[in-house]
């Protein structure tokens, strides 16, 4: 049988196989190819090659049209143009140190459509020539597509636009998200899961009074160990902060603020109008009869007020009475007078703001965050991006009217987390925080510090060789694992001086001339398990064989390309600095 005898539906199978680079040529040898449906044909290549798009593709409101109706075709090219560019990008980050801010802006334009590539090149084979620096930097520059997303869900917030509670708190989540799944668009897809499990189950819910709804959500939140915490966990875990985490935790870990979230959110999508209440210390919701009727479902007269109950789907899924909450607020010492305003719909900025203070507890509850434990660091989700997240938070959405100039008291501490671990967020400093200061001394001061950092990557790396008299004096080599002699942490070395090249004011505050050997040795700069990178004197440097810990290991493609088990070193990735280490 020859190709154009096969039927229609043969040939279109056939085209689905086919890589879509190769589809142009194919259709060029056999002529019945293009009498095939091409709009169903890349709409398919778009489904099952691209999973992740930028909002403004509206894929979701595409899918559901025709297909006749979208340049599928016209798309794809779009995505695979880009997919390329990106990964051009990310192959020039790993091939120097020099202007790799610049290179991850030019990725970042692409926004959610460079997640795909970046998903793909983080999932590279452990046996790949630079493993770990791929992985790194894919993983890096896919944290700020992250981020910039979640920012923007809360400058929509500052400026007014509507936005859900689920999604401006799933804006968390981003910070700490790696390649794991529980964006802000699959927090929305595992939230319809839910409700579509509650109406399956509950086929009468649909007739149901608001009370018995409300009990019913509630209930199978509860069972399915959505809500509240588990008895032998502590309150303020970190995770129990992350909506995104609670609905694929196998455990309960939700705090009452993402309890009571994920009970609105289920509520919405069943018909029930559910919102928090600006209860302190406690988040209840509040749910709302519909007008004309109370809660039980039952007409009332003309002129009665809208009726509302409150639940506490963190405890159970009975119903608060009102009496029982302001008897709360009495015993507080609040006054009667102020009971409604607790007792009423809290705003999504409140619930946002909520939502960073008890980060930054659950961060203080395991010590400074520069002494958080490896062990604690080497857990989702990880300290120092959940309290990044919650300094945004307050810096956009301070308590104090939004429209005043912001607080410059996080500012610090967030550059501080950009220089030290968030170096590919410059473009996002430039574009959300700088603005927020228009006119004070703050934003001079913060374009300085920007502009400092960009001129330092893009201006080439001093090169140090080894001569025979540097090798005699420097014995140890960028790449070598230690343990430090008086404190016990494990670290990497990424640079060497010959001898100590530090200030003299940081010499005396660290007391390098008390040392054995003074400031006259040779000192190495150092990336530590915690994420520090520190200036160690040789005599404290240990390195006797170990293994490497799983922190580091995650850490070492900034500098490295990957592990070398027969050396016992890490293989360098900044040769361009120093040629023969």
């Amino acid at each position: 049988m020859l190709l154009h005898d096969l039927p229609t539906e043969i040939l279109y199978q056939i085209l689905l196989s086919v890589p879509p680079a190769s589809i142009p040529t194919l259709q060029q040898v056999c002529r019945k190819f293009n009498d095939l449906s091409q709009p169903l044909l890349w709409r398919h290549h778009c489904q099952s090659n691209y999973h992740h798009w930028r909002p403004e593709h509206e894929i979701h409101t595409k899918y559901a049209q025709s297909a006749a109706a979208v340049n599928w075709k016209q798309l794809f090219r779009i995505r695979h143009l880009g997919d390329r560019a990106v990964s051009q990008e990310l192959e020039s980050i790993l091939a120097s140190q020099t202007g790799r801010i610049e290179k991850a802006e030019k990725i970042l334009a692409y926004g959610y459509d460079a997640k795909d590539t970046l998903l793909r090149h983080l999932d590279v084979s452990d046996d790949t020539e630079d493993v770990l620096a791929r992985r790194y930097y894919s993983d890096a520059v896919l944290g700020a597509v992250h981020r910039t997303r979640a920012i923007e869900e809360w400058i929509k917030l500052r400026e007014g636009q509507p936005i859900s509670l689920e999604q401006a708190l799933a804006a968390f989540d981003q910070f700490v998200l790696h390649d794991r799944d529980g964006d802000l668009e699959e927090t929305s897809a595992s939230l319809d899961r839910v409700a579509e499990s509650i109406r399956l189950q509950n086929p009468e819910i649909a007739e149901a009074s608001p009370q018995k709804k409300a009990q019913l959500i509630a209930g199978h939140l509860l069972n399915k160990k959505l809500t509240g915490v588990e008895a032998d966990s502590q309150y303020h875990n970190l995770q129990n902060s992350f909506i995104g985490l609670a609905l694929r935790s196998s455990e309960r870990a939700a705090l009452p603020l993402i309890s009571v979230a994920m009970f609105c959110a289920v509520s919405k999508r069943l018909g029930l109008a559910a919102a928090p209440c600006g209860f302190p210390f406690h988040i209840y919701a509040m749910v709302i009869a519909p007008e004309g009727h109370d809660v039980d479902g039952r007409p009332l007269q003309d002129g009665s007020e809208t009726q509302r109950i409150y639940m506490d789907p963190f405890r159970s899924d009975t119903v608060v009475s009102k009496s029982d909450l302001e008897a709360q607020l009495k015993a507080m010492g609040i006054a009667s007078i102020d009971h409604e305003e607790y007792l009423s719909i809290a705003s999504t900025a409140d619930m946002v703001r909520r939502t960073a203070m008890n980060i930054i507890k659950a961060i203080q509850s395991t010590g400074p965050i520069h002494d958080i434990n490896v062990s604690v660091e080497t857990r989702y989700p990880e300290s120092h991006g959940a309290l990044y997240s919650a300094l945004w938070v307050l810096l956009l959405l301070p308590e104090e009217n939004p429209a005043r100039p912001a607080s410059a008291r996080y500012l610090r501490y967030m550059l501080d987390h950009v220089e030290q671990q968030f170096l590919m967020d410059i473009s996002m400093i430039e574009k959300f925080a700088i603005p927020l200061f228009e006119g004070s001394q703050n934003q001079e001061q913060l374009r300085e510090t920007i502009r400092v950092i960009r001129a330092g990557d893009l201006m080439p790396k001093t090169v140090k060789s080894r001569d025979r008299e540097t090798s005699r004096s420097v014995h140890f080599k960028v790449g070598q694992v230690f343990q430090h002699r008086r404190y016990d942490y494990q670290g990497v070395i990424t640079g060497w001086d010959v001898e100590c090249a530090a200030a003299e004011s940081w010499m005396s505050q660290m007391g390098v001339d008390r040392l054995s050997r003074g400031r006259h040795q040779s000192f190495y700069h150092v990336l530590v398990e915690d994420k520090s990178v520190r200036y160690v004197a040789e005599e404290n440097i240990d390195d006797s064989p170990q293994e490497v810990s799983t922190s580091l290991m995650s850490l070492a493609g900034r500098h490295f390309k990957r592990w070398d088990n027969t050396s016992k070193m890490f293989i360098s990735n900044i040769r361009d600095e120093y040629p023969d280490d």
